[in-house]
């Protein structure tokens, strides 16, 4: 299934977190020169926009159907028996996945009243990326799931 559009929520939003990344990462090289004192949060900073970045992009990759995978013994397979592989794999994707978003938001909960050490913010806000990234990761799975049954369902071969 190909993306409808060139750019997504997910992407746009993970690619803005990159250039913060980039900009943090930077500041974090200058303060440790004889110049400028660097402040001490940039290091946490940087790797909590890492982490964000990267759960958002997983989303971005599920739009784009772009993971990794083994392609070249699926498609031996006849079309409708590799749809319903890939169906089935993505149904217990799907499952993981729900599973997944009750952890993060049992996560996010329980970290509530944790203080980061050096942000002025609680661990939750870190530990919310996975809790987010994990509906918008569903969202496209289910997404994948409802084009895969439209091309089932058509009356034309695709490959």
């Amino acid at each position: 299934m190909k993306p409808k559009s060139k750019y997504s929520f997910e992407g746009s939003v993970a690619t803005v977190i990159f250039i913060i990344l980039l900009a943090v990462v930077l500041l974090q090289i200058v303060g440790r020169t004889d110049f400028v004192v660097g402040p001490v949060w940039t290091e946490e900073l940087a790797r909590w926009l890492w982490v964000w970045m990267a759960f958002l992009a997983i989303g971005e990759v599920e739009r784009t159907d772009a993971q990794l995978n083994m392609g070249f013994l699926t498609e031996l397979l006849k079309r409708k028996i590799r749809v319903a592989l890939f169906t089935v794999i993505d149904l217990v994707y799907l499952a993981v996945m729900c599973n997944l978003s009750w952890i993060g938001y049992k996560t996010v909960l329980r970290t509530m009243r944790n203080e980061s050490v050096t942000l002025p913010v609680p661990d939750a806000a870190l530990y919310a990326s996975a809790f987010i990234a994990s509906f918008l990761i569903i969202f496209r799975i289910i997404q994948r799931l409802n084009g895969r049954r439209k091309e089932l369902l058509s009356k034309e071969p695709q490959s």
